[in-house]
């Protein structure tokens, strides 16, 4: 269906075309709408053909004149004049030519009134041609209707587009700054304290600067990607805690070819290990456990933390934590996730599952 539809767009896009083939189809159809006087086919054609053009002005005329200039800006009565003027103007052209046009190129008809006649017989000229006249003009408008709601589609789509992928770069570029922040303070202390720890910390920091900057700009990676991500970052955290902290990841893949939008997971992780690890606590445990079965992840981080309130200079869980990732899943996976916190005086669980 929705192949269907970008067929249909495509092809009301296509402005020369769409006209062109509408035209063609009131050419066609000159047999079947032709006047029951006429029975040839030659014929239709000939007085189909001789007419078409002055049915196509009235009809451009109208449609991308009086319409758009005058009647949509409410400029009714000016529109009303326009209108009858235009239409009188046309059926005389649309009369004089199919009597001594098509009639001639026919080989039919008797005497042939004169434009002065016909000026005269104003009245049977107008409400005679009136209908031939605009007939094909009707549908030609139903048919630029639908074109314009179409485009309007189109733009509307692309600009949505365009806007969240905008959004979801600028919430995604945000964990990078942040995460190299708390990284290079961490190694900082290292080094005043000079630590061995300090060589481990820069080689863990550039694997994961190095799958942040160049490696996830695809809107899916591997899940196996994203858990490699997360080990370094808890090699770094476990750096930093050493006995302090008590940390157990379980991870189970059904298949190693899983794609995942990249950096959601390793946003609830960063947050668990801010909020969870204070110094108010002497032993925090963290459990985090993630697994993906038949194209559905479930991943689920728990953290005790502290009763006592923590500093939050940062804005971190209004900004950057919880909250971010949560738009970033409204914007990639739309009614395809549930996001469920649950949050006791000691603990904090966050249980995601995304149907990918």
């Amino acid at each position: 269906m929705e192949k269907e539809n970008n067929w249909l767009d495509r092809l009301l896009q296509n402005r020369v075309l769409t006209h062109t083939l509408f035209w063609l189809f009131v050419l066609v159809l000159a047999p079947i709408t032709s006047d029951q006087s006429i029975t040839d086919l030659k014929e239709a054609l000939i007085f189909r053909g001789v007419g078409l053009p002055t049915k196509m002005l009235a009809t451009y005329f109208l449609a991308y004149y009086l319409i758009p200039q005058l009647f949509q800006k409410k400029k009714y009565i000016q529109f009303i004049i326009a209108f009858i003027v235009s239409t009188i103007i046309f059926t005389i052209i649309y009369r004089f030519n199919n009597i001594h046009i098509a009639e001639t190129l026919a080989e039919s008809g008797g005497p042939k009134e004169s434009l002065k006649e016909i000026i005269y017989d104003i009245k049977f000229t107008v409400f005679g041609y009136f209908f031939r006249l605009y007939f094909y003009t009707s549908i030609f408008i139903f048919i630029k209707m639908i074109k314009a709601r179409a485009t309007e589609k189109h733009q509307l789509d692309t600009l949505q587009k365009e806007k969240a992928t905008a959004e979801l770069n600028f919430l995604k570029a945000q964990i990078h700054p942040h995460f190299l922040f708390n990284t290079l303070n961490n190694l900082y202390a290292l080094t005043l304290d000079k630590s061995d720890k300090a060589p481990d910390v820069v080689s863990k920091l550039s694997e994961i600067m190095d799958y942040m900057l160049y490696q996830c700009k695809e809107n899916q990676v591997l899940v196996t990607k994203e858990i490699e991500l997360l080990e370094h970052y808890i090699g770094l955290e476990k750096l930093r805690y050493g006995n302090r902290l008590q940390l157990d990841f379980k991870h189970k893949i059904d298949n190693s070819k899983t794609l995942i939008a990249p950096l959601i997971l390793v946003s609830l992780v960063e947050n668990a290990f801010k909020h969870g690890v204070s110094g108010a606590i002497q032993k925090a445990i963290i459990k985090i456990e993630l697994e993906t079965k038949d194209e559905i992840l479930r991943f689920k981080v728990y953290n005790t933390k502290s009763n006592a309130s923590q500093n939050n200079d940062a804005n971190y869980k209004e900004g950057i934590g919880l909250k971010n990732v949560k738009r970033q899943l409204e914007l990639i996976y739309p009614d395809q996730y549930e996001c469920r916190v649950e949050e006791q005086e000691e603990s904090y669980e966050v249980n995601l599952r995304i149907t990918l």
